[in-house]
């Protein structure tokens, strides 16, 4: 009897403590959805500079550029996306995007518009935040880490 009423206490004591914990979390200002993150700078000065917009990616390949994109990635699309792009189901996994030239222009505008349904934003709009570089570099990455679902 006294070992149940031992692993009673002990169950209600970490109940309460993931209660209060949680009410916290929730509670404090500095916890919100991802509506309030504030962008990390994408540093691309170790990539050849565009010489104007491109519609496909010209860094495709480029190590340097699969390094910035990773690292731009898990700074500022690993909260939605997952780390590795792994989706863990607020966001698509994009490991799954095709790799051709039309997904290159379709990802360069979705990064730089965001996405937006019902007037509910899914995706923050990066087109003030990002160069044009910075996506690249992030499209870099996603295509050497693509695979088929």
């Amino acid at each position: 009897m006294m070992i149940r009423t031992m692993f009673k206490s002990a169950a209600l004591a970490s109940a309460v403590a993931v209660a209060a914990v949680a009410t916290f979390a929730f509670n404090s200002p500095a916890v919100s959805a991802h509506g309030d993150v504030t962008p990390q700078a994408v540093d691309v000065s170790h990539l050849p500079p565009l010489d104007g917009p491109k519609t496909s990616n010209p860094y495709v390949g480029n190590p340097d550029a699969i390094k910035i994109g990773s690292s731009a990635f898990n700074q500022n699309c690993a909260r939605c996306h997952g780390l590795g792009a792994v989706s863990g189901g607020i966001a698509p996994d994009l490991r799954y995007l095709p790799t051709d030239a039309e997904t290159d222009e379709y990802f360069k505008g979705k990064v730089q518009g965001g996405a937006i349904r019902n007037g509910v934003t899914y995706m923050p709009a990066f087109k003030d935040v990002f160069k044009e570089e910075a996506i690249w570099a992030l499209r870099s990455y996603l295509v050497s880490i693509h695979t088929e679902p």
